[in-house]
């Protein structure tokens, strides 16, 4: 059986940036390991499908290897599909996912806007070994839901880090972030999740969700321009609610196809 498929590229305006993500809308639910190796076989960082129930959307993302429980990406790729290319005749989508709740993607003169849950985060001793498994010394860590976040003094010392990846996926949780303030944005970061296949995630909406109300307390500002300093790389603007975040950001279609399962 023939299903529609598409790959955005989105936190970018033009193709070849941002981070790829594909997006399969669906009629009904296919079996949890068919949709698994959908998304192996498309070797991205995630796959997104979704399924109309009643008027919302149920939303699953699945990398290559496994279901995670949050992805901003792929989101967003999929409120693109559907204001694009299905018509969706509404300004304002809403998602519910089964591990975090309801979402909302909002189509705006700037762009789709996220909105996500904010995570929760706490300060940590910065463990003794990260030094030697990033390549660089952070000045704090945190730990949030899913992920560690390390703060660096600077922009350079983020695009040139160098991970190890083998010591990196032994540190549990979903990933790491790093992040630092920025120069032309108010701060840069890159994620990074071989804990979950995907040694560089090139632009990572739930990320800001701890990114955000960080650097909004650090910053003294609710609304905030980020850069994802990935090779691909992608920009976002962020927005403290309090215990939810707003995540704004572009995209734009690659490939429209059709998979056989």
């Amino acid at each position: 059986m023939g299903h529609k498929i598409y790959q955005v590229d989105a936190f970018t305006p033009k193709l070849f940036g941002g981070n790829p993500a594909a997006v399969c809308i669906l009629d009904k639910w296919l079996p949890d390991d068919t949709m698994q190796q959908i998304a192996s076989e498309n070797r991205l960082s995630e796959t997104a499908f979704t399924v109309r129930e009643n008027e919302m959307y149920t939303i699953r993302w699945f990398t290559v290897d496994r279901e995670v429980k949050l992805c901003g990406h792929a989101t967003l790729a999929t409120a693109h599909v559907l204001f694009k290319h299905l018509d969706y005749s509404g300004g304002k989508i809403e998602f519910y996912s089964p591990h975090s709740g309801v979402l909302w993607v909002e189509k705006t003169d700037e762009g789709l806007v996220l909105d996500f849950p904010a995570d929760t985060i706490e300060e940590i001793r910065i463990p003794y070994d990260v030094v030697k498994t990033l390549n660089a010394s952070p000045v704090k860590a945190y730990r949030g839901k899913t992920d560690f976040m390390f703060v660096f003094a600077g922009r350079s010392e983020i695009e040139k880090m160098k991970p190890d990846f083998k010591l990196l996926a032994e540190m549990g949780g979903r990933g790491v972030i790093v992040t630092a303030p920025g120069v032309t944005v108010d701060f840069v970061s890159r994620f990074f999740a071989p804990q979950t296949g995907i040694d560089e995630d090139p632009v990572t909406g739930s990320a800001h969700t701890t990114l955000t109300p960080y650097w909004a307390g650090v910053l003294g500002r609710k609304k905030l321009k980020a850069r994802q300093v990935s090779a691909r790389g992608g920009d976002l603007v962020c927005e403290d609610l309090g215990d939810r975040v707003k995540i704004t950001g572009k995209a734009v279609t690659y490939l429209v196809g059709e998979i056989n399962v």
